[in-house]
């Protein structure tokens, strides 16, 4: 059984096609969203109808993200968070048009059960931000933090590479782990257009929000497959590139 990985989608439904097209996944394979399906481009409302599909004939996690949050919040309660509207929002909500009040209530019902956090039997761990406990994830007070926090890939970013696993100084909050996986902070932002990996951590968002592509990865290879950039695949959008 292979286990791959998938980062940030925010409503590229081509980009994820493409993906898992490359990846070639068959029966048996494990795939684990790290979140943020919605928000971006024009097909949010289809991602998350399309990975309800692929949940039906592939063993999948899907980890919530904070954009599915706020997704979520929208369709159980109507209200527009300014905010969430101002930062792909405005698309996810246009791309519901025509999605009849049932599936609506199916996507619902998707958001609603998403975990925040997986870890497998090798103890590995995916989630979509970070987490802030030094005991680890289970005992991590501020839930919130699970698809909020940036603190956890800030640190390992100043991080010397020189501190051995042993010593006091290495960081408590990654010893927990075998490995981390992460979306959430576009490693595009480091000028960088692949995953980023940091002592145990695998930063697997490669900015599909903005003119980056999504990415997918086989975690025990650690081979990449990565969609076309996002603007030449939704050429007539603007996304959320700033």
């Amino acid at each position: 059984m292979r286990t791959f990985a998938i980062g940030d989608i925010h409503g590229g439904l081509k980009a994820l096609i493409q993906v898992l097209n490359k990846l070639e996944i068959k029966e048996g394979d494990k795939l684990i969203f790290m979140g943020d399906y919605v928000d971006g481009w024009s097909e949010s409302a289809q991602v998350v109808q399309f990975l309800i599909e692929v949940s039906n004939k592939f063993k999948c996690v899907f980890i919530k993200g904070n954009h599915d949050v706020w997704c979520q919040d929208w369709l159980k309660t109507a209200t527009v968070n300014t905010s969430w509207y101002m930062h792909g929002g405005k698309e996810t909500m246009e791309s519901y048009e025509g999605f009849s009040e049932e599936e609506k209530k199916q996507h619902l019902v998707f958001f609603e059960k998403l975990p925040l956090y997986h870890i497998d039997a090798e103890n590995r761990l995916f989630l979509h931000a970070g987490f802030t406990s030094l005991h680890g994830v289970e005992k991590e007070p501020f839930k919130e933090l699970f698809y909020t926090d940036r603190s956890l890939w800030e640190m390992l970013l100043v991080m010397d590479n020189r501190i051995e696993k042993d010593s006091m100084y290495y960081p408590k909050r990654i010893q927990h782990y075998k490995e981390i996986y992460i979306g959430h902070t576009p490693t595009t932002k480091y000028n960088e257009s692949l995953p980023i990996n940091i002592a145990n951590v695998w930063n697997i968002d490669t900015g599909a929000a903005f003119k980056g592509k999504v990415t997918g990865i086989n975690i025990d290879t650690k081979v990449c497959s990565q969609s076309d950039h996002l603007p030449d695949l939704y050429p007539d959008e603007k996304g959320r590139n700033k």
